[in-house]
């Protein structure tokens, strides 16, 4: 027969919420031993809901080995769809230098887990021409609409399908912010941090085109956009841009966006539909745009041709890193430059996605002192990609 005090504990023990939930396991590994912050972790919903019948979307809760909640995000990338189908649970785990797994349990909560403060953000921006930004806790970008491109622009018209850059000082999210400031307020640092890139025609930071024979030949600014994930952890959206000649090759392309928080780079699935003969693929250049105003550049190639990065000394606001990375399993097919680019080259056939990387770093925002500490985040970045995490789910 229990005592008083062992009856007590067992009762407490079967009432605390975390005895009475039945877990599903989730176990990431990983091959290599650098420090890995910020790793995004897919787990199918699927699986999960295999071993917790009853789950809902509001309850999920994703804890690791303490039991602590852990910020997530259930995604639904066809929300139309009846019955719903929810795609992935996402969260996030960041390895010290040498540990090499993590565990963590996902449990349908009693209660309504309410939504972790987002670390990412996306949207139209119909109030400035048209503009698409995005953003995460580290850095923001912009990408131009057809607002600008039309005459209602007046003297800020302006024909450019490449990426702009936000500098950030800041871990909050800022694009609502400097929009209301205005224009010309963002583009001063009074605290948050600015807006120094200068896009204008050249690919900015990560923009693509087509290179045939010798020549690059890119799109007009994006036609049409679609958000499919918003937060905390992740936001992905498409933008598609129209058809355009491409030296004889009529193409048109749609971009996919995957940002996640705690990064420097963006993952992006460019999907180009072109009239195509015996599927012959295209040269494809990723750029990275050059500024003739700036005291000092430095370009690094990687031998294989898996990325470019370029440093630059700007004359009043700092230092500022950009680089393209192909995913590993994109053809490398060398490097090129014109008057207003540095490219990274690769291929796509049609209708088939090509997936590469698109980040910046800035010496002001605290996470990269000079040039060598922001290659040595890209490099690390690009080896990271070669070893992807392992994600295995069973019953606790």
């Amino acid at each position: 027969m229990l005592s008083t005090p062992t009856r007590l504990l067992t009762v407490l023990a079967l009432c605390s919420p975390l005895a009475a939930l039945a877990g599903v396991k989730v176990t990431v590994t990983r091959a290599d031993t650098a420090a890995r912050p910020a790793q995004t972790v897919l787990v199918p919903y699927a699986e999960v809901k295999k071993q917790i019948p009853d789950l809902l979307l509001e309850h999920v809760a994703v804890r690791d080995a303490a039991g602590a909640l852990v910020p997530s995000q259930v995604t639904n990338y066809n929300p139309e769809q009846r019955p719903a189908a929810y795609d992935e649970i996402l969260f996030q785990v960041a390895f010290a230098a040498g540990q090499q797994s993590a565990t963590f349990t996902i449990d349908n909560d009693p209660n309504p887990v309410p939504p972790a403060p987002s670390k990412v953000f996306a949207r139209y921006i119909p109030e400035r021409l048209d503009d698409f930004a995005f953003e995460n806790d580290r850095l923001a970008h912009r990408i131009y609409g057809p607002g600008l491109a039309s005459p209602a622009a007046g003297k800020s018209e302006l024909v450019s399908s490449g990426i702009d850059v936000w500098l950030k000082r800041v871990n909050y999210l800022i694009v609502d912010r400097w929009y209301t400031k205005g224009h010309d307020a963002y583009h001063v640092d009074s605290g948050e941090g600015m807006d120094l890139y200068g896009v204008n025609n050249s690919r900015g930071c990560g923009g693509t085109g087509i290179w045939n024979n010798n020549h690059l030949y890119v799109s007009s600014n994006w036609s049409s956009w679609k958000v499919i994930a918003n937060g905390p952890v992740r936001a992905i959206f498409e933008l598609n841009y129209s058809t355009w000649d491409a030296g004889g090759v009529y193409v048109a392309e749609t971009k996919r966006f995957t940002i996640d928080a705690g990064s420097n780079f963006h993952r992006v699935e460019s999907t180009f539909r072109y009239n195509s003969k015996g599927n012959t693929p295209l040269t494809v250049a990723v750029g990275i745009g050059k500024h003739a105003a700036v005291v000092s550049a430095e370009l690094t190639k990687s031998p294989d041709n898996s990325y470019l990065s370029l440093w630059e000394l700007y004359r009043k606001d700092g230092q500022l890193g950009t680089s393209v990375i192909l995913d590993p399993q994109s053809p490398r097919k060398g490097v090129a430059e014109d008057t207003l680019n540095h490219l990274l080259l690769t291929e796509a056939h049609s209708g088939k996605p090509l997936a590469y990387y698109i980040g910046a770093g800035w010496d002001r925002s605290g996470q990269f002192a000079d040039r060598a500490a922001w290659e040595t985040y890209v490099r690390d970045f690009a080896a990271r990609l070669a070893a992807p995490l392992t994600v295995t789910v069973s019953k606790e």
